[in-house]
């Protein structure tokens, strides 16, 4: 997929986001690792998106995990940051401390270091915090580094919404 094949499907992403949270009147808050805040980005890229998306954090760092979203350290320690219990916590987070009723978080492996056995490069674990609790799943993506985070910030969009969508 090329970079504007990609960027239309963010934007497709987004506009259908904003229409579902804007019908339930939810705010949205993002908790981004690998993505770097491509997901608010491209939200904030839609004029009049100050109705639905309340804040994002990018919390690349372990400490920024820990500090901004309340992630326990010991959780990270035994887990990883790349992990299931990692994502959930950053979602869960993400609600917390934000106004927001919703909440996506994404961490991973985008490359084209970092990646291990256990985590190849293009590892990515989402979690969906909401009314309907918390969910999570982990993708992996190829390509490049660029092509990783913007499949993730795809994904993300696309499974925020179906979550919601489905409440």
């Amino acid at each position: 997929m090329d970079a504007h094949a990609a960027d239309t499907g963010i934007a497709d992403a987004v506009q259908a986001l904003a229409h579902t949270l804007l019908a339930k009147g939810w705010m949205l808050s993002t908790a981004e690792s690998c993505t770097g805040g491509m997901v608010a980005a491209a939200c904030t890229d839609l004029a009049g998106s100050s109705a639905w998306l309340e804040r994002g954090f990018v919390t690349y760092s372990n400490a920024a995990k820990t500090e901004m979203l309340g992630v326990d350290a010991q959780l990270i320690a035994q887990h990883g940051a790349v992990s299931e219990p990692v994502a959930r916590a950053m979602a869960q987070g993400a609600v917390q401390h934000a106004a927001a009723d919703v909440a996506l978080a994404i961490t991973g492996v985008a490359g084209p270091g970092g990646g291990s056995a256990d985590k190849p490069v293009g590892t990515v674990w989402f979690a969906f915090a909401g009314p309907w609790g918390v969910r999570s799943g982990m993708q992996r993506f190829a390509g490049d580094r660029a092509a990783v985070r913007r499949a993730a910030a795809v994904h993300a969009l696309r499974h925020m919404q179906l979550h919601c969508i489905r409440v």
